[in-house]
């Protein structure tokens, strides 16, 4: 502590559990600093993946199809998952199997872009999957 004083630093103990406690003589704020800065560094490095949904009607007309997969495409090149939901109501509901075609559809035809996280799965009312990207650049 006197060689800290008499140099105008601070001793601080850097690894409290060891035996015996490990102190390094410093400036403080200039250290606080420093970890500030890596904290900083390492959260921008972080990437968060963000799920976003697509919504499709078992009888959509090919145009609106092909609307939707093109915002899908974009989403998985933007390195978001999608869930992709069939939502069924009324009769549509005692054939589910004609969900799980549209859902293998846009599956293969995505095939180059996705990998399926979930495979189509019947919950409740809707019919859901989610695909992620293969390979896709992380912005």
């Amino acid at each position: 502590m006197n060689i800290a004083e008499e140099a105008n630093l601070d001793l601080v103990e850097i690894s409290p559990d060891a035996t015996p406690p490990v102190c390094k003589i410093m400036d403080y704020g200039k250290y606080k600093y420093e970890q500030g800065v890596k904290e900083r560094e390492n959260r921008k490095r972080q990437t968060t993946t963000e799920i976003k949904e697509m919504k499709f009607r078992l009888r959509i007309e090919e145009n609106d199809y092909e609307t939707k997969k093109r915002h899908i495409v974009k989403f998985l090149e933007d390195g978001h998952k999608v869930k992709v939901t069939v939502m069924m109501k009324g009769r549509e509901q005692s054939r589910p199997e004609a969900g799980f075609r549209l859902l293998t559809r846009i599956a293969e035809d995505l095939a180059d872009l996705v990998k399926t996280d979930t495979p189509p799965a019947l919950y409740g009312r809707d019919i859901t999957m989610v695909l992620q990207p293969v390979g896709a650049s992380r912005k």
